[in-house]
């Protein structure tokens, strides 16, 4: 997936240079190591990419964790944690959905 995305990207890049150069350097600038090794960043990147569904994300960023020294096993409990926060997450919208729902019925109905 990375690679196939890699000629569209260059196209992007060639297309909207300014914002792609300020693009990098946001992501250079998020990556760095810092409190957090830079391991453990695509970790958390990987974990983001799953739980939005991001499927270039992952694929970019799986390739990095595993620059970075991450193993299958590190992989294997950010995984669970991505999908743990997939489903946390829609539970809060279904919760503010109903809630949404059941305020607009009271007014149609008052």
């Amino acid at each position: 997936m990375a690679g196939e995305l890699s000629a569209a990207i260059k196209e992007v890049r060639l297309g909207s240079p300014e914002v792609m150069r300020s693009f990098s350097a946001m992501a250079a600038a998020a990556t760095a190591g810092g409190a957090l090794d830079a391991k453990t960043k695509e970790l958390l990147a990987i974990a983001i990419a799953v739980a939005i569904r991001c499927d270039g994300c992952i694929a970019f960023h799986a390739k990095a964790a595993l620059h970075h020294g991450a193993t299958r096993a590190e992989i294997m409990e950010t995984m669970g944690l991505a999908i743990y926060m997939g489903a946390g997450p829609s539970l809060m919208y279904a919760a503010q959905a109903v809630e949404a729902f059941d305020q607009f019925a009271a007014e149609a109905a008052g």
